[in-house]
């Protein structure tokens, strides 16, 4: 109060004072116009005048804290306030270097607060400088209802209100400016179009709730929500925080928006050919001078999505950095940085002409991204922890498969169509399609030290995976190892090199390589081939030429399996064994379902037989028959096995010579493994017994090993006795002859016209 007083006295005596002086200046002239009486002061009115000036000095006495300046005022007696008119008010600053500056058509000025209030129109400019011309435009307020306080200069109103800045103009309703502390804030109903001065730069449009401007922090702020549209660009969110930069020095400096802060804020960047949306909990822009986007930091719940023509990517993280590249005025999306449960989800659009593709969901702790240039299409995708990829099928015949691994590496060809994918310790898992599902396949699963895939450009579908480095298979009861394998997935083949090993309920096979049909299980393997089949669980299907009880043993440089291990083909040094029996040739062919084998070329035919028995007690021992031919054919039907190419058979005391021998074999639980053995052409039987040699021969020989007994027949049969290299006897039959090795006795048949012949030679 003590303060307006003295304002109002001030102002009294500045007018009291000033008349006097006119009064004494002018006395003559007075005197000689002899001018009419003032009119009289209204009885309502305290003072009046056509001019009100007021001044206060801040406490430096440097400049004014305030000066009040109007054409003319009233004050009523029964009011301490002052109605002025065409009024305008400066307020300075503690520096003494600028002022604020309002002016109104009409204003009332309260002397006990010290408060000036216009209820018409007024304008408020801010931060003249006292000497000079200012650098920038200055802050200008168009509004109404506005109350000054003339002490600090704060200016309030809550009415509608348009405001030009250096650069830009904008409009609210309410506005407050405090020049201590260089605050604005804006009520409600926020708008304002920035302008930057820069060539380069793009006009952005502001919209808020709210917004306060803190001149010294160079911080606006909007809340509890603020909106940002830059050309295609558009930011909003909560509690949204613009930092300023100072550029440039002297006239040129300038003030550009470094940088953007929201909360639960998200954005979208839109193009004809691309589109980019991003959102997260916490929002953090940076930008260039020219208000380009540099890098976006989005921060719990980041959320992005990348559009282009042929291809959606969503990538979903706790925190998501986003580079930018600038150029041509636009801000290019150049790379991605993902942390925090990491989620790239790339979804094939479809594009005319071209296959849809799989679906790729790609997670991880921590991921990079790099942009093909323009921003639209990705580059390379990697893993900077261990890593899931995920391939979803959008077409029938695609597989779904989950790859895992550490350091992958994915790139991209055009459209966002992967085109390698690269991982190590990487493990697989393929479900099989309808189709193949249909036939009873199941999923499929593989683990290696390294791992290197490639992609159809056309399809986008997988062609090709080479795995390196301990590498494991495994689909249903089928298994595979080795040190390396390659996958074709056009035709489903997994070729397996180095210590090549896989087995199934049917058997296991090794080898150098093995190529593998995974949709047969057909394979084809290569050099060092060892195999082995299990028996048939029903034992009425084991073959009787070896022994059906025992896993079927083969060895040989290659081996093709078809039909389930059903039907195999061995080929090169070719040993096969079961339990002790053994067959040796350069190619053996197996069909155990039509339960038929055939060996050529070096035919070895090992057979072992137990003795009955009676013959053990007696203390014999097993028996074996060795057969040697060019080729052999063995049908289980009839338990018959046909050497043919000229054939030799070795048994315990016998050796059987021919062009051709049928052995005929008995059941896999029998004593005796051979039953008979008929010789056709040319045969030669020599039997040893006792310091004898026994040699028939005959175009067709008939042995069979119960009864010991050998039956001669065709091409007079013949038969010569040796005893220690000399000749004991012989008998020729033109028909037959029969000799029994258990009492040593001979039988010989002819006819009157042809008798049987013999010779006895002496000893002397």
């Amino acid at each position: 109060m003590r303060g307006t007083r003295w304002l109002l006295l001030v102002v009294i005596a500045v007018i009291l004072g000033g008349i006097a002086i006119k009064y004494r200046a002018q006395k003559d002239i007075i005197r000689a116009q002899a001018p009419p009486t003032p009119k009289p002061l209204a009885e309502s009115l305290n003072a009046a005048a056509d001019h009100y000036e007021a001044t206060k000095r801040n406490g430096s006495g440097k400049c004014d804290t305030f000066h009040v300046e109007a054409e003319s005022y009233e004050q009523s007696k029964d009011s301490s306030h002052v109605d002025l008119k065409n009024v305008s008010v400066k307020t300075y600053n503690k520096e003494c270097t600028a002022y604020n500056l309002s002016r109104s058509a009409a204003a009332t000025y309260f002397e006990n607060d010290s408060r000036l209030y216009s209820d018409g129109e007024a304008q408020i400019t801010l931060n003249i400088p006292i000497d000079g011309k200012p650098k920038h435009t200055p802050v200008s307020i168009k509004t109404s209802g506005v109350t000054v306080d003339v002490n600090t200069g704060r200016a309030e109103t809550d009415r509608p209100s348009t405001f030009v800045f250096d650069n830009g103009s904008g409009k609210a309703t309410g506005a407050f400016y405090d020049p201590v502390t260089h605050e604005l804030q804006l009520k409600s109903g926020v708008e304002i179009d920035w302008k930057p001065d820069r060539p380069n730069s793009k006009a952005m449009k502001i919209e808020a709730a709210t917004l306060q401007y803190h001149e010294a922090a160079s911080e606006i702020l909007l809340s509890p929500w603020g909106k940002l549209t830059r050309d295609n660009t558009v930011v909003e969110g909560e509690n949204v925080i613009i930092h300023l930069r100072e550029t440039g020095s002297g006239d040129n400096s300038r003030r550009t928006i470094s940088q953007v802060h929201a909360e639960r804020a998200h954005g979208v960047d839109a193009y004809p050919a691309r589109k980019l949306q991003y959102s997260a909990d916490e929002l953090l822009i940076d930008c260039d001078e020219d208000g380009e986007i540099k890098s976006i930091i989005a921060q719990n719940n980041a959320h992005l999505v990348s559009t282009a023509e042929a291809s959606e990517t969503t990538v979903n993280a706790n925190r998501v950095d986003l580079g930018f590249d600038v150029i041509k005025k636009e801000s290019l999306l150049s790379h991605v940085n993902a942390v925090g449960d990491a989620v790239v989800n790339s979804r094939p659009l479809p594009v005319k002409g071209k296959d849809l593709g799989e679906t790729h969901v790609l997670r991880s702790q921590s991921l990079e991204m790099k942009m093909r240039p323009g921003g639209h299409e990705m580059d390379t995708v990697l893993t900077h922890a261990p890593g899931t990829l995920e391939f979803l099928p959008n077409l029938p015949a695609q597989h779904h498969r989950v790859l895992t691994g550490n350091d992958m590496r994915i790139t991209y060809g055009a459209q966002n169509r992967v085109d390698t994918f690269h991982t190590t310790n990487a493990t697989t898992r393929t479900d099989p399609n309808a189709a193949e599902k249909s036939r009873n396949r199941v999923q499929s699963s593989t683990s290696s030290q390294d791992l290197l895939a490639r992609f159809d450009p056309r399809t986008g579908q997988m062609s090709t995976i080479d795995q390196n480095g301990s590498f494991a298979y495994q689909e249903g009861d089928r298994h595979a190892l080795a040190q390396k394998a390659s996958l074709d997935q056009a035709t489903n083949v997994i070729l397996l090199d180095g210590a090549a090993r896989m087995w199934d309920s049917t058997g296991s096979t090794s080898a150098d390589r093995i190529r593998m049909d995974q949709r047969t299980g057909d394979f084809l393997a290569e050099g060092n081939v060892n195999s082995s089949h299990l028996p048939d669980k029903n034992p009425k299907k084991n073959s009787a030429m070896l022994s059906g009880d025992d896993p079927l043993q083969a060895k040989a440089r290659k081996m093709d399996s078809r039909n389930h291990n059903r039907v195999v083909h061995y080929e090169g040094d070719v040993v096969m064994w079961q339990g002790a029996n053994r067959l040796t040739a350069s190619v053996a062919d197996l069909d155990r379902d039509k339960k038929i084998l055939v060996a050529n070329g070096n035919v070895v035919n090992y057979l072992w037989e137990q003795p009955k028995e009676d013959q053990k007690k007696k203390g014999a021992g097993p028996v074996l028959t060795v057969v040697k031919a060019p080729s052999m054919k063995y049908t289980d039907s009839d338990r018959l096995a046909v050497y043919t190419g000229g054939v030799t058979l070795t048994r315990t005391g016998m050796l059987v010579k021919s062009r051709e021998l049928q052995a005929f074999l008995a059941d896999s639980d029998a004593d005796s493994r051979l039953v008979k053995a008929l010789a056709d052409g040319n045969v030669e039987i020599v039997g040893t017994t006792n310091g004898h040699v026994r040699t028939g021969t005959a175009q067709h020989s008939e042995y069979y090993t119960d009864e010991q007994k050998v039956v001669l027949t065709g091409g007079q049969p013949k038969l010569v006795d040796m005893l220690n290299g000399k000749e004991k006897g012989s008998i020729q039959a033109p028909d037959k002859l029969t000799y029994f090795a258990n009492d040593d006795s001979l039988l010989g048949s002819g006819s009157a016209s042809q008798p049987v012949q013999s010779r006895i030679h002496r000893g002397k």
